[in-house]
């Protein structure tokens, strides 16, 4: 590289985005390692913490004398910042602890209204379109860098200077679904830089390069929420909206109670709280009437959605003719032979080939197309999954 390209890493202290720190690094990239502080870490139960003075890197830090935090509870605590901290120090770059809770308890707003609302939020999506790729983003811009890197599954190319956003290389990895809402225009400034990897070649790498976060855990909770009591902290930020209610059938026969819809979502089949002699399910949520509808796994089945607030990446469909497309209701369902199209500047209507089980309002709804000869499959777009029919 006869010039080195000034890239803003996002580390978030685990093994992805610390590998994502060093290939780069090793590419000739000027890299700059920024933790988002979000004010999340269950110590201070979301509370601002002031946002730190900039750290030189500490390489002279003995990884025996290190303890890498193993006591995983999401992302972006104070504990992750600190193994962040040590890992830019060992790679000699320098990192920043940037403040952006403010920011961040905007996400918590939207999964608590969400929840109210009957529907199952994704926040990690909207940290990924907000932050990494919003905020972060024009964070770079400003100091000058030229791309904004992640440790995500997924990967970029540029064909003919339009950039496409491709699949992880490890389809049991991938971790495009979440990168389906960042814009656009900042496509080009985006690096995955472990996109062609499986997970264990970047444990292999992290421990061939002595990253003593080489063997930490993956973060399994959302990063808010790490006890995974979603309800909990929705009582705790609007206690007025949990309320006990019934548990119905699709008939309107009341079989139990709840202790408030938040506590649900479709598909659910444990924790319901009714015995009715044989497998049941969530099939609906009725946040206006605070009922909470079980049906049988049959019941889940539906062939249609909308959807709305889209963002299609490749530009969207012709209106006039179904696209053909491969679509995923989350993130880890397969992609499924569907037809797509967009019915209004802001309307996605995706009709699937064979119906699907458990189609969630609140969550997206991600096109994909036709894979390649070599299983390469470009992301073309998405949106917030609004209504399901049929």
């Amino acid at each position: 590289m006869s010039q080195k390209k000034k890239v803003v890493v996002a580390m978030s202290g685990g093994v992805d985005s610390s590998v994502a720190a060093a290939l780069l690094q090793k590419q000739g990239y000027d890299c700059i390692g920024v933790f988002m502080r979000l004010g999340n870490d269950p110590a201070d139960e979301c509370q601002t913490a002031p946002t730190p003075a900039p750290t030189p890197p500490t390489p002279s830090f003995q990884n025996s004398e290190f303890k890498v935090h193993n006591s995983h509870q999401g992302c972006c605590s104070t504990s992750d910042a600190a193994d962040a901290r040590y890992v830019a120090g060992i790679l000699d770059i320098p990192f920043y602890a940037l403040n952006f809770q403010h920011d961040f308890g905007g996400i918590i707003d939207y999964f608590v209204r969400e929840y109210n609302s009957g529907r199952t939020p994704n926040p990690c999506v909207r940290c990924n379109e907000y932050l990494k790729f919003g905020k972060l983003s024009r964070y770079a811009h400003a100091i000058g860098a030229d791309f904004v890197a992640t440790g995500h599954y997924a990967r970029t190319v540029t064909v003919n200077g339009e950039t496409h956003l491709l699949r992880g290389q490890d389809h049991s990895k991938d971790q495009s679904y979440v990168l389906f809402g960042v814009p656009p225009a900042e496509l080009p400034r985006m690096l995955l830089p472990i996109g062609d990897l499986k997970k264990s070649e970047v444990r292999q790498i992290a421990q061939d390069l002595k990253l003593p976060v080489f063997n930490k855990p993956d973060s399994q909770e959302i990063c808010f929420v790490p006890d995974n009591d979603y309800a909990r902290l929705v009582q705790k930020k609007s206690p007025e909206t949990v309320r006990p209610g019934n548990v119905i059938t699709a008939g309107g026969q009341v079989v139990g109670t709840h202790a408030g819809h938040q506590h649900f979502t479709i598909g659910q089949r444990r924790g319901i709280g009714v015995a009715l002699g044989r497998p049941i399910y969530v099939t609906a949520i009725d946040a206006v009437h605070n009922t909470v509808t079980v049906g049988q796994k049959e019941d889940l089945l539906h062939r249609a959605l909308t959807a709305r607030e889209v963002n299609w990446i490749a530009g969207p469909p012709p209106t006039e003719h179904p696209l053909r497309v491969f679509a995923k209701i989350r993130y880890n369902s397969p992609p499924t032979p569907a037809t797509a199209m967009m019915t209004g500047p802001d309307h996605l209507l995706v009709r699937f080939d064979t119906p699907v089980s458990a189609i969630t309002a609140g969550q997206a709804v991600v096109c994909y197309a036709q894979p390649a000869p070599d299983g390469t499959q470009r992301l073309l777009g998405g949106g917030w999954i609004d209504e399901v029919s049929e």
